[in-house]
């Protein structure tokens, strides 16, 4: 008789061990939702932006001779259009994209110095879009 009350194990425990990996899981599962995105979103336009940065910038200053290499830095699948917009000018490259309005389109800015010839240097911004 002593051998059999040795391996059971009182209600009370037995339920708030139920009740702790109950908690624990209910917290993993609430964590995990909020961390997993629920929706896929394109957003390829700032890795796009700062290779295209890197392929149109000589020491930090934008040329805007330089945007032929622009759309060859895309990411694959994917078409790409770059403009750099000073208040002086603008100069384009890649296609006209669709409204972003329309969805499918992700774009981004990034302030930047433009040389625009003589060797003035304006503050301008290059845009980048990305869509399929």
């Amino acid at each position: 008789m002593d051998a059999i009350n040795r391996g059971q194990t009182s209600p009370i425990a037995a339920l708030a061990a139920l009740f702790a990996v109950c908690a624990g899981l209910s917290l993993y599962a609430t964590t995990l939702d909020s961390v997993t995105p629920s929706e896929t979103t394109n957003e390829l336009a700032e890795p796009t932006l700062e290779r295209v940065y890197d392929a149109i910038h000589d020491g930090g200053v934008v040329s805007p001779s330089r945007l032929t290499r622009a759309t060859q830095v895309g990411p694959e699948g994917y078409r790409v259009a770059v403009a750099v917009a000073t208040p002086d000018g603008r100069w384009t490259n890649g296609r006209r994209p669709p409204r972003e309005a329309d969805g499918g389109v992700d774009s981004a800015v990034r302030p930047v110095s433009v040389a625009t010839g003589h060797g003035d240097v304006v503050w301008g911004r290059v845009r980048v879009w990305v869509w399929r």
